[in-house]
Parts: structure tokens; sequence; C-alpha cells
């Protein structure tokens, strides 16, 4: 779950990294969506891993 956190946030700063350089402007929104996919993913696996009792 955190390899699937991981490469979501690479996106996302890859497609902002595009928008803010205005190479693509759908790109933008791109990033935006992949941020918040990537801040649940991560909050999910925190709790999934805090709920089977794993150390970090």
């Amino acid at each position: 779950m955190l390899h699937w956190t991981i490469t979501f946030l690479i996106l996302a700063l890859v497609a902002g990294l595009l928008g803010f350089t205005t190479i693509a402007g759908a790109s933008f929104g791109i990033a935006k969506v992949l941020f918040v996919v990537f801040l649940v993913l991560l909050v999910v696996s925190f709790f999934s891993n805090a709920l089977r009792g794993k150390a970090p």
C-alpha cells in the first residue's frame, strides 16, 4: 500500500511541475487530484499499519 502512495506522490509532483511551467494546462488539475489521492492513501496506509500493530 505504501508503494502506491509513493507512486501517486511522484506522479502528482511531476504533474504539478508540468502544470506550473505551463507545459500542459490540464496537468495542474491532474496534480491536484493525484495529490488528494496520495493523501487519502497515506492516511489509509497509516491506519492499516496502526490497526495491525506493526511498528512503522
